[in-house]
């Protein structure tokens, strides 16, 4: 029996400065510097998974309206114009693909996968009716708990909360967590969360319809952030598009237990595209 190989690919992490915010890129591949590196090793394509010099700091950029400018002036930014991409979205992510698509369609984008997508009626799946009154309702309540509770810990403690965490989900990651305590960014997850309930509610069919030979839709089962009916709807208004529904159970959040699955789904999608290139 043949033994698989698996080839070594380097990842690293960066922070720059994007809409006068500090942002972290995580680099997958042996090239830093997508402007300047003109080597053999220069990618032909940027798989762009959702996270110009004198672009202005974006007003509310821990909105929903602000994240999705952030990702369009990275894109602006930090990668050259020729440089064919495929975005890759989960969750509120899609929708950030999706204005992406709309607001940027002089980027070359040739395929955007749309991963447990929470493109509509957030609000009224059943996560979104807890989670409605839970983030609009009482977020200042959550604001005064995260510092309360979270500001004093020693970050030894935090550190060794995540690392036990990360154990009973037997997952692995070569970069610091921490900020996943960090009293900040819960609130800034909470801000975005409200307005996500708010603002995710009627679906862009114009944007869907103008770029569908370009999406693939891939909906869960067992998805309570996005329910079954919301899969049957995209295949009733859209019955050419490529719109898939899991067969194997896998969560909404599928890094938790079903990433190397769902990694696996994806570079084989892939595979025709990258072939063309």
């Amino acid at each position: 029996m043949d033994s698989e190989i698996k080839e070594e690919i380097p990842v690293h992490e960066e922070f720059i400065l994007c809409c006068g915010v500090e942002t972290q890129v995580l680099k997958c591949g042996p090239w830093t510097d997508l402007f300047n590196d003109q080597s053999a090793n220069r990618p032909k394509l940027l798989i762009f998974v959702i996270t110009d010099p004198n672009a202005q700091e974006v007003e509310d950029i821990y909105g929903l309206c602000g994240q999705v400018e952030h990702k369009l002036a990275f894109l602006r930014t930090h990668v050259p114009k020729e440089m064919k991409l495929v975005l890759i979205g989960h969750s509120i992510g899609c929708y950030i693909s999706l204005q992406i698509l709309k607001l940027a369609p002089e980027l070359p984008i040739i395929r955007s996968l749309l991963l447990f997508p929470t493109i509509e009626r957030m609000s009224e799946s059943p996560n979104g009716r807890i989670a409605t009154p839970l983030f609009c309702r009482f977020r200042y309540a959550l604001y005064v708990s995260a510092y309360l509770l979270l500001k004093p810990w020693p970050e030894k403690i935090k550190s060794l909360m995540i690392r036990k965490y990360l154990q009973m989900m037997n997952l692995q990651t070569e970069f610091s967590l921490l900020n996943m305590l960090e009293p900040f960014c819960l609130v800034n997850a909470a801000y975005l969360a409200s307005q996500e309930m708010m603002d995710v509610v009627k679906r862009d069919n114009e944007t869907i319809k103008e770029h569908l030979s370009k999406l693939t839709f891939y909906y869960g089962t067992v998805d309570a952030w996005c329910p079954k009916e919301y899969y049957e709807d995209m295949k009733k208004d859209f019955p050419e598009g490529d719109i898939r529904l899991c067969e194997k159970k896998i969560p909404h959040a599928f890094v938790l237990g079903f990433h190397q699955e769902m990694a696996d789904m994806v570079a084989d999608w892939l595979k025709d595209d990258l072939s063309k290139i």
